[in-house]
């Protein structure tokens, strides 16, 4: 198991739902940040049926959620948001949703894509893995290899001026049986005042000790306070890279 220091140029992040970022991997977004990594979130739904109360309509929930999400990026350092529009508890890896995200990789060229591991059913003696979050990992996956660096793949998008790019890295985030370890410790409070920004979900609760005590476990035994761990599969050989994009890579 790695415990690295890798530290990209640039990275898109796609999930589900608006604070889904936050609890899982926004201490690693913003130590990227920090060190002057160009980044972007890609959110496939507005969650606009996550807010449970009497009167609220999926419209005004999604104006809501929208916000909070922006006002979370904020936080982290990363400006650009863009919302797919999707139906939010009912997301399927469509080809439809494949060509979008294959639009906005294309679009941002990331050096890295973070998304979630499609993988994961279940989660713990108290959660099943939400459908939609697997749902937006696989088609974030389908997206990035082979999708989006295949020219004659959805080429009308040319006609938007995207070309085929093929992402260095993905990153999936996991919760076990992660690869590489990232250490947010200067980044843990970061990572707590995002999520806080998510006030329609949150309510009264303060998620501060639950981040610390996930993201402590995660870094026992790797002299980390506290970590976020990953799945990672390099698409391009490091030398390939430095070829393509006429820069010379840091050692990892």
């Amino acid at each position: 198991m790695s415990q690295t220091a890798y530290q990209p140029e640039s990275v898109l992040v796609i999930v589900a739902h608006p604070d889904d970022i936050e609890f899982s991997c926004a201490g690693t977004v913003a130590r990227w940040v920090r060190a002057g990594a160009r980044a972007a979130y890609v959110i496939c739904t507005s969650g606009e049926v996550g807010i449970a109360e009497k009167g609220m309509t999926k419209a005004r929930a999604a104006q809501i959620r929208e916000a909070e999400q922006r006002e979370a990026a904020a936080i982290v350092g990363v400006e650009e948001v863009v919302f797919l529009g999707e139906p939010d508890g009912m997301l399927v890896p469509s080809l439809e949703l494949r060509k979008k995200l294959v639009r906005e990789i294309r679009r941002f060229k990331p050096e890295v894509v973070l998304t979630g591991d499609p993988t994961i059913v279940w989660a713990g003696k108290d959660y099943i893995n939400h459908p939609d979050h697997r749902a937006a990992a696989l088609a974030a996956l389908d997206a990035t290899f082979p999708a989006a660096g295949q020219p004659n793949l959805f080429e009308e998008l040319e006609e938007e001026g995207l070309q085929a790019f093929k992402p260095r890295k993905v990153y999936a985030y996991t919760w076990e049986n992660g690869e590489e370890f990232i250490n947010i410790e200067t980044t843990i409070e970061i990572k707590i005042q995002a999520l806080k920004a998510h006030h329609s979900q949150l309510k009264d609760w303060d998620p501060a000790d639950m981040l610390r005590e996930w993201t402590a476990e995660l870094g026992k035994g790797k002299e980390m306070a506290y970590a976020e761990t990953y799945r990672v599969v390099t698409l391009v050989s490091d030398e390939d890279w430095e070829k393509s994009h006429g820069v010379v890579l840091p050692e990892e």
